[in-house]
């Protein structure tokens, strides 16, 4: 049994680093679209069971209507601790493979879902996906579900990497383009116009006059 899980943090205050482009309500209304693209994805793999971890009862509704099953937490503690709690839910149920993948990566598809699945090699084993920065970490499988421990956070996709080996896991490495891009600065709302026609996210972009806004937006000083 494959099992995937979605961490999903407070939609109310999704995305602050898109401030300067979208207000509260845009920014929520995006969360729960990328949310929608992600969960059509993995319902399109038709994986065992597909999870959405949130305590908000705005998501687990969400998640209920796409065919996924709201897995609890009292508190928002952060991906990491919700991608552990989805593994240790993963053991109990006795999955045999546990994947993971972000909330908003609106351009990921179902073909990609199974490709990473399929790079998966006989237990242990680990695969991972990089983030287009090569920085982030935007899919994991693990087989068993509880093979290694996962950390978020840049530079997740390296430090997962030396984690899995000292662990004597060959980490299998999966680059998918449409994986890859997770919607968190304006530059990724560019990309997002640019390749994901046909997504929920897209749409509500192309709605908002996306394009004209962005014109007026000056990268941030580094």
């Amino acid at each position: 049994m494959i099992v995937a899980a979605v961490p999903v943090k407070d939609v109310v205050n999704a995305k602050q680093r898109l401030m300067r482009v979208l207000d509260g309500p845009e920014r929520r209304e995006l969360a729960r679209a990328m949310l929608v693209d992600v969960l059509r994805a993995l319902a399109a793999a038709r994986l065992d069971r597909m999870w959405v971890v949130t305590r908000e009862p705005e998501v687990a509704a969400i998640a209920r209507s796409l065919g996924a099953e709201a897995v609890g937490e009292p508190e928002n503690r952060g991906h990491t601790a919700a991608v552990a709690t989805a593994q240790a839910e993963a053991v109990r149920a006795g999955a045999t493979a546990f994947l993971t993948i972000p909330g908003d990566v609106p351009c990921v598809t179902a073909q990609e879902i199974t490709a990473l699945v399929a790079a998966l090699a006989a237990p242990p084993a680990a695969v991972f996906a990089p983030s287009r920065s090569g920085a982030g970490t935007n899919g994991v499988v693990l087989s068993p579900p509880g093979a290694m421990r996962l950390r978020f956070g840049e530079p997740s996709f390296d430090n997962h990497l030396a984690a899995a080996r000292a662990l004597r896991l060959e980490p299998k490495i999966v680059t998918l383009r449409g994986l890859g891009l997770d919607v968190d600065a304006p530059d990724d709302l560019v990309a997002l116009l640019t390749e994901g026609a046909g997504t929920e996210s897209h749409a509500l972009l192309a709605r908002w006059r996306l394009p004209e806004r962005l014109a007026g937006v000056r990268p941030a000083a580094s």
